[in-house]
């Protein structure tokens, strides 16, 4: 180990770093803490496999539609040799083991501000960061997931071969069964004995029958109960002398309750407390309903003592920081002298506060019993969620168990804690179980929006029209300072923002993939007075729209065909030019002629790349109408392929949905959008003719939860161009 002085501690970057640096250094171990129920038996932190033959694959990952409960299980399961048919799985424990350092990278755009890539691992490591988000579960833990199954195939083996007295290297594995010759015995026989073993370092990966499930496209282990109804949520949580609580929060702002009419309240049938909390005002009844009616009875007031945020206050701070000098994030050569002078191509866009907008509302149940705090609830951070209930309650972590719920959608508001917070403090004042479930109401009005932004752009163009300099300049929220501030730990908060002023998260994939001698990327920090957070894609979402539409902005300067434009300028990425040549076959790309309601986009995103074409036409009243979607994607390996393409399908229908809804606006604190049909959602009528290809890949796995929403709102706006010779530079895309 490196050695650490109070010298070398302070030159490395400060004292608040270097006691961070110092912390991750110091030599630590962790054991599995994985629980295992009478009859079965434990093979470290990954499974456990019964004396009936069940295996279950202990996942650390919030499912919430993505899949993953089959995803990770499948890997375990290949490996290990077994039946899928017995497989199940459950949330996996508190523990390092399963930390994510490169969803920690993902989501704050490079981790941790001068460290290097393994101090970060380490440091994840050390506060227990378990996180789902930036599509990195299989790409995090694929290799753990396949080290589990081969160890566990190797024991399993080794008990078979004493039992035979041969070689156990000679064994293999076929459906949950291990084989020698003509003999065989069932992994319930083993178990209990294999799980004495010391097993084989390293583990026999890829060896002994192993690989008979990997690409193909087995059942989701979540869907029979999702089916049935038997899936439990966090709302659907009952205990014995259980409550339900309905909240409502302080307008944006330092805004504060200061009126209630606590004797309507009580004229409420079924209500049994009324909470009162600076920021948030909630009604506590037999049952949910009748918490809700006592809310409006209540009629609390909240006053603001800062000043109104509104849209055109939100625009304005953009504009502001846009017009400032911004924060160079990314360079190539030398762009300055060739954005001077005349002839240059320009264009500013615009995007407005995105919403999560989830199937299910935030919500968690909590309990405080025999001196613990208990929540069920689905998060994305559990330790995090932990570390602000346990705050809030004002207890220590020990005290505080988390149980993780799977989530209906979420797409990264699982990763905020304010409603597990807002359980504990009802639990621990009311002492008795309660149920929490915020409203649709609440639910848009308080939302960790995806952030406004503006941006300039600017290109010169070489004589062969080819792009020679390119800026891109984004004023936007520090989202990612934000997200590290409300959910890390506070040194490793500031170890990820310290001597940042711009934000990487704010600019994520922003910089063009396109051969560009010169280019810029510059955030022009923007502060709305809104708090923003992570949107399924991220800043992706926004930095994909302005890239492609500007660039099929220079093909048309250059009077070019925009796919011939677009590869021409690809060599250094290869698979996203197969993707748009693949993507052009397939849809029939006529060229994007004007008239012809055609446009394409491209864009590379978590070790995936994809190429969209869409067709549209502007419908009864200016409104644009998406007729066709077409997609060609390169994602590497697919573990299960059905799990792949919905996630891709998915996505698509998301980014149809950013394209031309599923976003606010803002007056008077609080946000317009108060219900669904409020969004502009896409409906079954509004889908459009949807068609996938993956273009074939031996590369490892990319992620796929967010490969699909970039590229299409680009490719909707480019289509519209086309179709009506007029650009749309703002997103929502609306009449």
């Amino acid at each position: 180990m490196t050695a650490i002085s109070r010298r070398g501690v302070v030159i490395g970057g400060g004292a608040g770093i270097g006691l961070v640096v110092a912390w991750a250094l110091w030599p630590r171990t962790y054991r599995p803490t994985l629980v295992a129920d009478p009859g079965e038996h434990l093979f470290g932190a990954w499974l456990k496999i019964g004396s009936d033959g069940h295996v279950t694959v202990a996942v650390p990952q919030l499912e919430h539609g993505q899949g993953v409960y089959t995803a990770l299980p499948q890997i375990v399961a290949d490996e290990l040799g077994a039946d899928w048919r017995t497989v199940g799985v459950e949330p996996a424990p508190l523990n390092p083991l399963y930390a994510n350092p490169l969803a920690l990278d993902e989501l704050f755009g490079g981790g941790l501000a001068g460290l290097p890539p393994g101090w970060r691992a380490t440091l994840a490591e050390r506060a227990g960061l378990m996180l789902t988000g930036g599509s990195s579960s299989v790409r995090m833990f694929e290799e753990p997931c396949r080290a589990a199954g081969a160890t566990a195939r190797a024991l399993l083996c080794q008990a078979a071969a004493a039992r035979w007295g041969v070689a156990w290297a000679d064994c293999t594995v076929d459906a949950g069964f291990v084989v020698h010759g003509s003999r065989k015995l069932r992994f319930a026989e083993l178990a209990e004995a294999a799980a004495g073993l010391t097993p084989p370092d390293p583990p026999p990966i890829g060896a002994q029958g192993a690989g008979a499930l990997a690409g193909h496209s087995l059942p989701r282990l979540d869907v029979p109960a999702k089916v049935d109804g038997s899936a439990n949520f966090a709302g659907d949580i009952r205990l014995p002398d259980m409550v339900h609580a309905a909240i409502r929060m302080a307008p944006l702002g330092d805004s504060r309750l200061v009126r209630v009419d606590r004797a309507a309240a009580d004229r409420v049938r079924g209500v049994v407390a009324v909470v009162e909390n600076p920021r948030w005002l909630a009604a506590v009844a037999t049952d949910w309903w009748a918490a809700n009616r006592a809310l409006d009875a209540l009629a609390p007031r909240f006053e603001t003592a800062d000043g109104i945020v509104d849209a055109a206050g939100v625009d304005a701070a953009l504009a502001t920081a846009l017009a400032a000098n911004g924060v160079a994030m990314a360079t190539a050569g030398d762009v300055a002298p060739l954005l001077r002078g005349g002839g240059l191509i320009t264009a500013d866009y615009r995007v407005g506060l995105g919403v999560h907008a989830a199937a299910e509302t935030m919500s968690a149940a909590a309990a405080w019993r025999d001196g613990r705090l208990e929540l069920w609830l689905p998060t994305a951070a559990p330790g995090l969620t932990r570390a602000a209930a346990a705050a809030a309650a004002g207890l220590g972590e020990e005290a505080v168990v988390v149980h993780p719920m799977m989530a209906g959608g979420s797409f990264g508001a699982a990763l905020e804690p304010l409603v597990a917070e807002q359980a504990a403090v009802l639990a621990m004042r009311l002492k008795r179980p309660v149920n929490l479930v915020w409203s649709r109401v609440e639910d848009l009005l308080h939302d960790r929006y995806r952030p406004p932004a503006r941006a300039r752009m600017t290109a010169r163009l070489a004589a062969n029209g080819a792009l020679a300099g390119w800026r891109a300049q984004i004023a936007a929220p520090a989202t990612g300072h934000q997200l590290a501030h409300r959910l890390m730990p506070g040194a490793l908060a500031t170890a990820a923002t310290l001597g940042r002023s711009g934000d990487p998260y704010a600019i994520a994939g922003a910089v063009p993939p396109y051969r560009v001698p010169a280019y810029a990327v510059d955030h022009h920090l923007a502060a709305i007075g809104v708090p923003t957070g992570h949107l399924r894609g991220g800043a992706h979402g926004y930095t994909a729209f302005f890239t492609e539409s500007f660039l099929d902005e220079c093909a048309r300067a250059a009077n070019a065909e925009p796919l011939s434009y677009r590869i021409g300028m690809l060599g250094g990425e290869p698979r996203l030019a197969r993707c748009l040549s693949t993507v052009a076959a397939l849809g029939g790309w006529n060229g994007g002629v004007p008239g012809s309601g055609q446009g394409i986009a491209c864009h590379a995103l978590r070790g995936s790349y994809i190429a969209v074409l869409a067709e549209a036409h502007v419908g009864e009243g200016g409104r644009p109408v998406v007729d066709r979607l077409v997609a060609a994607v390169d994602c590497g390996r697919r573990i299960n392929p059905d799990l792949v393409l919905q996630q891709i399908e998915g996505g698509l229908i998301f980014g149809l949905a950013t394209a031309l809804g599923a976003s606010t606006g803002v007056t008077r604190n609080l946000a317009n959008a108060r219900h669904l049909g409020a969004l502009g959602l896409p409906r079954l009528a509004d889908t459009p003719d949807i068609i996938v290809e993956f273009v074939p890949s031996a590369e490892d796995p990319g992620g796929v939860s967010e490969i699909g929403v970039p590229a299409v709102a680009p490719a909707i706006a480019n289509a519209l161009f086309s179709a009506t010779g007029t650009r749309r530079r703002a997103l929502p895309l609306r009449a």
